[in-house]
């Protein structure tokens, strides 16, 4: 590897200057029949409130069931009621958020809104759309588009982060590198900021050897900083290389740089991954010697793994070494305090820390917060306290549920068979009053749910969607339900899961 990259970087310029699941599932109170109407539209994304929602509505669904971009397009521009709607740029970024996960509608959208007259979209659509199509591992695309915005003078550093990344996630790490190596035709400098960028992306993406031999490359026409070493300690630490990451600490102050607590927290979260507090304890220590404090991140991250451990006791006792130190906490200190009370069964004292000294410190609760709430009440079986939490995030400006948010409270449903009532609302509630689509686990688990429920058709309806989406169940699911559509007889379904097992 190391070979390939030496003779790549002599080539390179190096210059310094509705599916089911979004159908509303009724469930008459007097029959037990789950009513599927007609598919509405595909929604993703966290249900952010938007302005035209209704104009949003009647465009997700013309676009609904279309099988290419093209027809995406066609479909719009035809269309008399879509072409009426006045365009604006929170619209179209709001449709492409809704189309996170679908490239196909994201791009028939975007090129249906560039054809409208008098539209141009932003840079941030261009961002976010070069961004799903490498996603999506759509690399042609995505270059096409990134062409596209260099003519226009919209590529900022911002484009070329989301590139590179993709493009190293794609294993593609040399047309990362060559983005870096033309970011000049892009109007970008070749600085500290965006080698940073480059050497980030390619450590994130285990590529740290590679990094490192293009920061020797590089180090003498563009001086690092701190941050340049912390990348580096990250990416050793990411490949299980912690040697090398204690000794680029060392090459730190080598280089006039000073490690942080970002240097050191890095190699606390390694050893806490590795379940080797005795280290982490060492390095507390030497953070308090070398006068530079533990911040609530290090201490959060203690106390996780710590109660990730099951080290119940220990994870509480750095909560109270965090406060006694005066660290101030934050969301995310009190969410894993919450976290680690409810598993100790704590439920009362996680209440207080949530209703009482959150307010009290003037630390707000996100979206997490209330996810582990409501998980714990659902796990202690308080289905009804955790409903009413739920509807008092729905009523929060900021803080609004996502998916993970119902995980739980479907879990419960169908643990408690409530599967023709509250399952039904809840996923009414997901799909049409929030616009969330179910993803790879919430597919996952309504499938399992209904085959322990011996509701064998809703379950292979919910494989068929999955399918439709490019969504790839698990084996273990398909092994399920390919058992339980023999058990009704269900030869035709039994036919179709064996042939997509056998791409598996």
């Amino acid at each position: 590897m190391i070979c390939l990259l030496k003779n790549y970087l002599r080539s390179a310029r190096f210059v310094v200057k509705p599916s089911i699941s979004d159908a509303l599932f009724h469930a008459s109170s007097e029959s037990s029949t789950l009513t599927l109407p007609v598919e509405s539209s595909q929604f993703a994304g966290s249900g952010h409130q938007v302005v035209g929602q209704y104009d949003i509505d009647i465009l997700v669904g013309k676009v609904h069931a279309r099988s290419s971009d093209d027809e995406v397009f066609r479909c719009l521009k035809d269309d008399r009621e879509c072409n009426a709607i006045k365009l604006s740029h929170d619209l179209i970024d709001q449709l492409l958020r809704q189309f996170n996960d679908d490239w196909k509608s994201a791009l028939g959208v975007f090129r249906w809104a560039a054809s409208r007259p008098g539209y141009k979209h932003s840079s941030q659509a261009y961002d976010k759309m070069v961004d799903i199509l490498g996603k999506m591992k759509q690399m042609d695309q995505m270059e096409a588009f990134l062409e596209e915005m260099r003519q226009a003078q919209l590529v900022t550093l911002n484009t070329i982060a989301k590139v590179m990344r993709r493009f190293a996630g794609a294993g593609k790490w040399e047309k990362a590198v060559r983005i870096f190596d033309q970011l000049d035709t892009f109007g970008l400098e070749k600085n500290t900021d965006s080698l940073n960028l480059l050497l980030d992306t390619l450590c994130k993406e285990r590529y740290v050897e590679e990094a490192r031999e293009i920061f020797l490359l590089l180090k003498s026409h563009i001086a690092p900083d701190a941050g340049t070493f912390n990348i580096f300690i990250h990416g050793w630490c990411k490949i299980n290389r912690v040697d090398e990451a204690q000794w680029t600490i060392q090459e730190m102050r080598g280089n006039g740089c000073h490690p942080s607590v970002i240097s050191y927290s890095t190699i606390i979260q390694f050893y806490c991954c590795q379940y080797n507090f005795q280290k982490v304890y060492e390095l507390l220590d030497e953070m308090a010697v070398r006068n530079c404090p533990p911040n609530v991140v290090t201490y959060t991250t203690v106390m996780c793994s710590l109660s990730k451990a099951e080290k119940f006791e220990e994870a509480l006792q750095i909560a109270s070494r965090m406060k006694t130190a005066g660290c101030k906490p934050d969301t995310l200190f009190y969410n894993c305090l919450i976290h680690t009370l409810g598993r100790t069964g704590q439920v009362k004292d996680a209440a207080e820390v949530f209703e009482v000294e959150m307010p009290r410190t003037g630390v707000a609760p996100n979206t997490s917060t209330y996810n582990c709430m409501i998980a714990m009440l659902c796990h202690h079986a308080q289905q009804q306290k955790a409903l009413t939490l739920l509807q008092d995030m729905e009523n929060l400006k900021n803080c609004k549920p996502e998916v993970q948010t119902y995980y739980p409270l479907l879990k419960s449903c169908l643990k408690t068979g409530k599967i023709d009532s509250l399952l039904s609302k809840l996923l009414d509630d997901m799909v049409n009053k929030h616009h969330l689509s179910l993803d790879s686990s919430a597919y996952s688990l309504l499938i399992h749910g209904f085959c322990r429920a011996k509701r064998s058709e809703w379950a292979y309806n919910l494989f068929e969607e999955m399918i439709k989406k490019d969504i790839k169940p698990k084996y273990r699911t398909c092994r399920l339900l390919l058992d339980e559509v023999k058990e009704k007889n269900m030869y035709d379904a039994a036919e179709k899961i064996e042939g997509f097992m056998k791409l598996l």
